[in-house]
């Protein structure tokens, strides 16, 4: 199994797209991402800047996505 590191925000989509979530959909501020009730955030792009690990370890916490998961996905 391989360490998380930096992702791009189209790779942190497709990954979450195949763990179940549908979307990005727009929210006010951030845009968004649903399985079932459960809505996730997503970062801005940033002029294609990678997402960092500290703001990707929140988003799979906010997720209730395992690293393992999100590396196997």
């Amino acid at each position: 199994m391989g360490s998380l590191g930096p992702v791009s925000r189209p790779v942190l989509i497709r990954k979450l797209r195949s763990l179940g979530f549908d979307g990005p959909f727009p929210g006010r501020r951030h845009a968004f991402m649903r399985n079932g009730a459960l809505k996730v955030r997503i970062p801005n792009d940033h002029h294609g800047a990678d997402i960092g690990v500290p703001l990707l370890k929140q988003v799979l916490k906010q997720a209730g996505v395992s690293t393992a998961d999100f590396l196997a996905a």
